[in-house]
């Protein structure tokens, strides 16, 4: 089973569009289900906000913490309960849903539930995974690992491609900068727009210091809206990627670089108004003329 084909270079997520021309996407969650309860309510606020700022918005959680720094660590309620959750927000508040996939025998019952199927950064040279996730026939979000150069994920887009998906998202999330740390290199969006995929930037994984905690990761949340800014200010991000938490000290995973839920509606119009400046348009609308900084993939 293959995707639709859409128009080159844009990705159709139900009735939304992520690529050059639409309008910016966030893909958000918390990092991890918690219960039934706290999703729906973090859901329904995240896209009241997004509908608001005019910003598409996809809902992303996972329902297995697979690669947690410690074996004892929270990883989430499981494949079948969590697939059973997301299924219930999907419903009931009419929004795509996104989580990321571990193995082969995941990708059936995930692509009976999710809208997007994530490859996580830590599994994205894996070739016989990614072409399952391609073979799912849905669109997919494949994360770049922190150990890849930008153009490297050329060889993993051509896997997917290969497999007969054609709906492939890719995402930066920083890159490996000595131990415990990453950095964000924004020419990675240039070199990742330029193989034809929506480019999203993952603004809350970019300032995680792995293993930083010694137990757990850390971050520095603080560095979450420049980032974010910076990234779409060079013309080449179509989304970003953010976890969300009403309270990230009590969140049970990547607390430490997860951006406060109070703090999204502000950070959503900066990234509208950057994105206006840049095409020409007003804040929140599609673009209606083409200047020389729009003119990017």
């Amino acid at each position: 089973m293959s995707a639709p084909r859409s128009p080159a270079g844009i990705v159709r997520v139900g009735a939304l569009a992520i690529g050059p021309g639409q309008p910016l996407a966030l893909i958000a969650g918390p990092d991890v289900i918690e219960n039934e309860r706290h999703l729906l309510s973090h859901a329904e606020r995240m896209a009241a906000m997004c509908a608001r700022a005019g910003v598409s918005y996809i809902v992303k959680c996972s329902y297995d913490k697979a690669n947690r720094t410690s074996g004892s660590s929270y990883r989430g309620p499981g494949l079948r309960e969590g697939l059973k959750i997301l299924a219930k927000v999907r419903k009931t508040l009419g929004l795509p849903v996104l989580s990321d996939v571990h193995c082969r025998e995941e990708v059936a019952p995930a692509a009976e539930v999710l809208d997007v199927l994530q490859v996580p950064a830590f599994l994205c040279r894996q070739t016989d995974f990614v072409s399952a996730v391609a073979k799912a026939g849905k669109p997919m979000n494949i994360k770049k690992g922190q150990f890849l150069a930008p153009w490297d994920m050329r060889h993993v887009i051509e896997k997917a491609r290969g497999a007969g998906n054609t709906q492939i998202l890719v995402t930066e999330r920083g890159a490996s900068f000595g131990y415990n740390n990453l950095v964000s290199d924004l020419r990675s969006l240039q070199v990742l727009a330029g193989f034809g995929c929506p480019v999203i930037y993952d603004g809350t994984h970019s300032v995680q210091l792995p293993g930083g905690l010694g137990h757990a990761s850390g971050g520095q949340r603080e560095f979450v809206p420049t980032l974010v800014r910076a990234a779409v200010a060079t013309g080449y991000c179509h989304g970003v990627f953010l976890e969300v938490h009403e309270d990230p000290d009590r969140a049970p995973c990547d607390g430490p670089n997860m951006l406060r839920l109070a703090e999204l509606p502000r950070l959503l119009d900066e990234m509208q108004a950057i994105r206006a400046a840049l095409t020409g348009t007003a804040a929140g609308s599609a673009p209606r003329r083409r200047t020389a900084l729009s003119r990017r993939p």
